[in-house]
């Protein structure tokens, strides 16, 4: 269970127009141009739900200056109110190198239970007779909406949806109905005590068909209580003990939170746990230091852009290793360092500082040696390095 990391929330987007293409119809568009954000409001005839449909889109900072450059998209239902959050809790990931910028599409709505809950609700509790459009729904996601979005805006293919409450049982459906669809699935107080807890019966019969899952599923509840506890529960219980492999789940009882606030309380840690940092974790490194490529190849595919492992990050493994006295794998980490950047004065004094911190000084003279003829006066740290070229040379004895 994670502790809630509050956040400022804070940034006003809004609209003008101008007119724009695709799908059908009457399909209009509107933009802002700030300093740092595009939005641009698509109005078009979808001819699945046999409606007018508006949705939202943010570009993210760089669209403009990086023609080349593809971004995830996150798809969030309920609409642009949804953005200023999102925007915030992305932008502070991004300063940590936490996240990468992503295109938001924000859906609004017309006939929310409707869409949004895929059976018809016949529990007196509730709305009876409402819901039912789920699969429709899905469909003009699957078939009108995200083609739209891929051929207007540079896309890779890696999608996030989510929803709060009728939106989350919506995201569960999702992944249910179609796994691939999206990569990962977020879910703040799904409402899944509707029509009986059919949500949970349909997630557990999917996932007892399935024993593999490579996608990500976020869940959480606030201050829930009665059959929407005990279902949301159930369900929460069933995956944690029956998580399909390759599944990454994530969930938070958020204790005090009411249930309109579940999805404020809850995005830091959705989107923190959701994207890969380009500062590799420790617990990812294995005893192989192939482990190291791999993480910075799946970076690469959720970020949409070729990250090879980074100097600094690589160092930083290895560095953490050296805190831990646990010398014989820091070096193992800095000579991959190497191997990476062979080119770099500092992989070579983090291999020379890994066999200097073990005691082996012959050693780490002659990895600091290839640091030396690397560096040149231009070097930010060329004195330093001189110093601790002439301290070895004492130390091994040459």
């Amino acid at each position: 269970m994670h502790l809630l990391k509050p956040l400022a929330l804070s940034l006003s987007l809004a609209l003008s127009s101008i007119v724009v293409s695709p799908l059908a119809l009457s399909q209009t568009s509107a933009t802002e141009e700030r300093a740092d954000y595009t939005q641009f409001t698509h109005v078009f005839k979808s001819n699945i739900l046999n409606e007018e449909r508006t949705v939202v889109v943010q570009l993210p900072k760089s669209y403009k200056a990086e023609p080349d450059k593809a971004y995830p998209v996150i798809y969030r239902l309920d609409g642009a109110g949804n953005l200023p959050l999102i925007t915030s809790v992305l932008e502070r990931l991004q300063n940590d190198n936490a996240a990468p910028e992503a295109i938001i599409v924000a859906i609004e709505n017309t006939e929310r239970l409707r869409d949004l809950y895929p059976t018809v609700n016949e529990e007196p509790q509730g709305p009876v007779g409402l819901g039912g459009g789920g699969k429709k729904f899905l469909d003009f996601f699957e078939k009108e909406l995200i083609p739209l979005i891929d051929e207007k805006y540079r896309t890779h293919d890696y999608k996030v949806i989510g929803g709060a409450s009728a939106g989350g049982v919506f995201a569960l459906y999702a992944m249910t109905e179609k796994p691939t669809l999206f990569q990962a699935h977020l879910a703040y107080s799904p409402a899944v005590w509707w029509n009986y807890g059919a949500a949970v019966t349909r997630t557990k019969d999917f996932l007892k068909k399935n024993k593999t899952l490579d996608t990500y599923l976020y869940m959480n509840i606030g201050e829930e209580a009665g059959v929407m506890r005990e279902r949301y529960d159930d369900l929460q219980q069933f995956i944690k003990d029956n998580k399909p492999f390759k599944l990454s789940y994530v969930s938070d009882a958020l204790d005090g939170v009411s249930h309109n606030l579940t999805s404020a309380a809850g995005a830091f840690n959705a989107y923190h746990d959701l994207f890969m940092s380009k500062q590799m974790p420790l617990k990812k490194l294995t005893y192989d230091m192939a482990s190291i490529d791999a993480y910075y190849k799946k970076l690469s595919e959720q970020w949409g852009e070729q990250i090879t492992p980074p100097d600094n990050a690589v160092r930083q493994l290895g560095y953490q290793l050296i805190g831990m006295r646990n010398y014989d794998k820091a070096i193992q980490v800095f000579a991959h360092n190497t191997k990476l950047h062979p080119n770099s004065v500092d992989a070579w004094w983090g291999l020379s500082y890994g066999y200097e911190q073990k005691e082996d000084n012959k050693k780490a003279f002659e990895f600091l040696e290839k640091a030396v003829k690397l560096a040149d006066k231009s070097y930010p740290y060329y004195d330093m390095l001189m110093d601790a070229q002439t301290r070895l040379k004492a130390a091994a004895n040459l």
